[in-house]
């Protein structure tokens, strides 16, 4: 007996992703954005910008909060809105990584 599991997944929905000449993303609009404030993280990396966890966590908040709207409530979102949350919940991963990653570090060496 096999169980089937049912993911709430938005990936290769078309209406929730973003078109180029024509093609499809292959992931939604929520998690393009994200993978975009993945290009963050050089900024945090080499110390340009500080960014407290807790802020990181507040930027993380917008895209947990509209997910959830989404899935739980039935609101309907834009892809607009979406890469925006996304983008700013990737930087807030970034920060918070290379905030964890400084404090391992610092562990270590010293």
């Amino acid at each position: 007996m096999s169980a089937k599991i049912n993911l709430v997944s938005c990936h290769r929905m078309p209406e929730r992703s973003f078109f180029w000449k024509g093609k499809q993303f292959p992931v939604c609009a929520r998690c393009t954005g994200i993978y975009f404030g993945y290009i963050t993280y050089p900024i945090f990396a080499f110390d340009l910008v500080y960014l407290h966890s807790i802020y990181a966590i507040l930027l993380i908040l917008p895209t947990f909060t509209d997910g959830l709207l989404q899935a739980k409530l039935g609101l309907t979102s834009t892809n607009w809105r979406r890469v925006t949350t996304g983008f700013m919940a990737g930087t807030g991963f970034m920060a918070i990584s290379v905030n964890i990653g400084t404090w391992i570090g610092n562990l270590i060496f010293k």
